[in-house]
């Protein structure tokens, strides 16, 4: 059951307010509902990652809020406005990262950024919007010759240019190397505490528990888990592990698992279970070889809700084409 917006925080501290929202692509005996009646309430001045397996519907909720689609059905609002019909003003104000975009070969990197500075009102300096980026060195080189990495930081530098109050980015850090990765967290986290409000998507899980205020997981259309990292993984099993003893273990009151040479054990209370098998071994004097202990982490989450029954959906790139150009 999630949350709707509204109830852990009134409409006038919501950057972006999502209700009930469904998307359906086609009509008739062809039409599929990629978004299923979806809340999200993004609270200003927060970092929200909207988490999902391919086919789980965020790219197709995240155009929505962009006011790149229509929603089917529901309400949406961004900084109190429609996405829509409100259009120029809430372009005026945000700044959008797409999936894919595309960047006119020839031009440099200082041109592309001059050519889009055009665009937005009270844009950055070009000096600042390289520096932020880390291309200042690159500032003469043709797009095409961009690395994915460096094409991935110019989409970002182009995104930011506006100085927008809000950012939503799809994949931020997709092709980025692990410096220009940790580099673009600290921007976003720069954002957030200048005031900014952003909204995310990304695969890695280790990026949404660094950077997120707030996570949403969705399956199949719908958000089925959502709240702070600490609130979604509580309750979650931790992990003791270590080489397979080739013997019987004291009774524990935990789930044992035995696959190829290893032993898990996942419970619910981890120290008195752990002090047992410590005790055990030391009764016994038995080595437990490789030994781990693992606390519950969002991947744990992530992939339980991704076993379960309902994850097989069409993928979720349903995005017209034309999309891609319409921020430019």
């Amino acid at each position: 059951m999630t949350t709707a917006p509204g109830d852990a925080a009134t409409s006038t501290d919501l950057a972006i307010e999502v209700r009930d929202l469904i998307r359906t692509y086609g009509s008739g005996a062809d039409a599929f509902t990629a978004v299923r009646g979806v809340d999200l309430a993004v609270v200003r001045g927060t970092i929200h990652a909207l988490l999902g397996v391919n086919g789980a519907g965020k790219t197709s909720t995240m155009e929505v809020v962009e006011g790149l689609a229509p929603a089917s059905s529901g309400e949406v609002r961004v900084l109190g406005l429609h996405p829509v019909r409100d259009r120029a003003d809430v372009r005026r104000r945000t700044g959008v990262l797409l999936q894919r975009t595309g960047f006119v070969g020839d031009l440099t990197v200082a041109e592309t950024l001059q050519m889009w500075a055009t665009t937005v009102s009270d844009p950055r300096p070009l000096e600042e919007s390289l520096g932020m980026l880390d291309l200042l060195g690159r500032r003469d080189v043709a797009a095409r010759n961009l690395s994915g990495g460096e094409l991935r930081r110019l989409d970002l530098a182009c995104t930011l240019m506006g100085r927008p109050d809000v950012v939503m980015l799809d994949e931020p850090t997709t092709g980025l190397d692990p410096e220009s990765r940790r580099a673009v967290w600290d921007l976003i986290e720069g954002l957030r505490d200048a005031g900014g409000t952003v909204l995310l998507t990304t695969h890695f899980l280790d990026e949404a528990e660094q950077l997120a205020d707030q996570v949403s997981i969705m399956r199949a259309g719908r958000v089925v888990s959502e709240g702070t990292v600490a609130q979604i993984v509580a309750g979650e099993p931790s992990t003791i592990g270590f080489s397979d003893l080739g013997r019987d273990l004291p009774r524990l009151p935990a789930e044992v698992r035995v696959d190829r040479g290893r032993t898990e054990i996942r419970t619910a209370d981890l120290q008195p279970t752990l002090s047992t098998l410590l005790r055990w071994a030391d009764e016994h004097r038995v080595v437990l070889a490789d030994l781990t202990v693992t606390s519950p982490s969002l991947e744990a989450v992530f992939l339980r809700i991704a076993r379960e029954e309902g994850t097989a959906e069409p993928a979720d790139d349903l995005t017209d084409p034309t999309l891609e150009g319409a921020l430019r």
